[in-house]
């Protein structure tokens, strides 16, 4: 990833050099999300033609973000993995992109949002598009390319990945545990670090279980674990379960109660209005600590378990059917009327699945302000390939996950628990203690009801229900957390 400003008028002859961890020409800079873990390569002998590749893998050119600039004209096209989105935007003769959204600040308006994109936001519809919130600012999706001239921005989606897409049958005497296990293993293993001090993200599931097992196997010099405990019963059963990970794979572990840091909690950045995307995870309070505890322990890239759900999943990704979205009572009038461009200008299929993609978009900006790379092996195109070959069977109930954690030597309870963990209580409590009084606040004054986008007088009477309610629905973190997104950047 990487963030630049570029101006045409210094493309006409370009002089790039290095310093400050900047390439440099004129006005215009490139500069490296991470200079520890990326490998910038710049082709320059003083020729109108530049380009510029950043990679993050040592192996695999399937991740990278790549610029070519020459007199009158950039263009920046990505790879398939999204690690962290680039948001691009214009103004007049100068192209400002970055992995950071808050970067753009100044080109960031409340009054020029996009209304369809909002709708999405109130009612969980999230689509994977170009577009972003705000007018005028773009999000360069996979394999997609933006070129950059004197007539403005142009965004270009690539064809639809192509995707096996019903199972095969195993030919006799493949053990398909053991090829997933080479794979990850090998996946893990191009991973870029240069002192082999690695993080892996543990919760305790099958998921992030396996990755772990693959990252004891690929035997770095320095391997720490991270982890949220979500609390009460299951989250009994969750610290066992990441204990007993720990302890095989000899990890040194750093776990956090979810509880301390919850949605809207004090001292968290939304609590603190501290710019940041408005569109970012409800558990962002609580994952800003884990990836501070990362970087504490100078950890250059962090495993996570994310895509596990999605490889795992049955049906083919080009016919599932989107979920009914849950009513929302106070949607103001101009999202009422957006709901029905939601699912327009989306990109074309991936080659990683949507819900992951969308989810690196959230999670993955995060550990980079952090100085942490994060990988997340399920993702790679190569156990998400094998994964859409293998029959139903070895992925009904992540079966093939869970086999594997067994074949390790762990016990079942570990391997197929019965109280998966989940964040219900950690949200619940964000909401009661600190999400309501927020909503108190936004009904005195709000970005959202003043444009038309929420309904004041259905918001607050949510609001009087939730105060009686034996919980609070879940649906008012959505809106509460765009509002505040929204005045954090203004």
């Amino acid at each position: 990833m990487l963030s630049m400003r570029l101006r045409l008028a210094d493309l006409q002859e370009p002089r790039w050099k290095s310093e400050g961890g900047r390439w440099t020409s004129g006005e215009s800079w490139i500069e490296p999300a991470n200079v520890s873990t990326l490998v910038l390569e710049v082709n320059d002998d003083q020729a109108p033609r530049v380009q510029v590749r950043v990679k993050e893998c040592k192996q695999d050119e399937a991740e990278f973000v790549e610029l070519t600039m020459e007199p009158g004209q950039a263009r920046l096209a990505a790879g398939v993995f999204g690690t962290a989105p680039i948001y691009l935007t214009k103004k007049a003769g100068d192209l400002q992109a970055s992995w950071d959204l808050t970067a753009l600040r100044p080109h960031l308006r409340a009054d020029c949002l996009v209304p369809r994109v909002v709708a999405r936001t109130l009612t969980r519809q999230h689509r994977y598009t170009s577009e972003t919130l705000f007018e005028g600012v773009y999000r360069l999706t996979e394999r997609a390319s933006a070129t950059f001239t004197s007539s403005g921005l142009s965004i270009h989606y690539p064809e639809p990945a192509e995707h096996v897409l019903e199972p095969r049958t195993l030919r006799p005497g493949i053990d398909p545990l053991a090829t997933l296990d080479g794979l990850l293993i090998d996946v893990i293993r191009q991973a870029p670090t240069a002192t082999g001090c690695v993080g892996v993200e543990l919760s305790g599931g099958a998921d992030s279980g396996n990755v772990a097992l693959a990252v004891k196997a690929a035997r770095f010099p320095e391997a720490h674990s991270f982890g949220l405990l979500v609390g009460g019963s299951t989250g009994r059963q969750q610290r066992e379960r990441r204990r007993a990970l720990v302890e095989h794979c000899g990890f040194r572990d750093t776990a956090t109660p979810g509880m301390q840091h919850p949605p809207f909690g004090p001292g968290g950045v939304r609590a603190l209005c501290k710019p940041h995307d408005p569109a970012g995870a409800f558990y962002q309070e609580a994952f800003d600590v884990v990836r501070e505890q990362a970087a504490a322990r100078c950890c250059e890239i962090i495993f996570t378990g994310s895509g596990g759900d999605e490889i795992n999943a049955h049906h083919s990704r080009t016919q599932a059917e989107l979920p009914t979205p849950e009513p929302v009572p106070w949607l103001g009038d101009k999202a009422i009327r957006a709901r029905a461009e939601v699912n327009e200008h989306l990109a074309p299929i991936p080659v990683l699945p949507v819900p992951t993609l969308m989810a690196f978009g959230m999670h993955n900006p995060g550990f980079l302000r952090a100085g942490v790379w994060p990988v997340s092996p399920l993702a790679h195109p190569r156990i998400v390939r094998f994964m859409e070959q293998l029959p139903h069977e070895h992925k009904r109930g992540k079966a093939l996950f869970r086999e594997r954690i067994r074949r390790a030597g762990l016990p079942e309870w570990v391997a197929a628990p019965t109280q998966p963990e989940n964040f219900l209580a950690v949200l619940e409590k964000g909401l009661r203690s600190y999400g309501l009084p927020v909503l108190d606040d936004m009904l005195k004054e709000s970005i959202l009801v003043d444009l038309g986008y929420v309904n004041g007088k259905a918001l607050a009477k949510a609001g009087r229900n939730a105060d009686s309610a034996p919980v609070v629905p879940d649906l008012l973190c959505d809106v509460l957390a765009l509002e505040i997104g929204l005045r954090s950047l203004m």
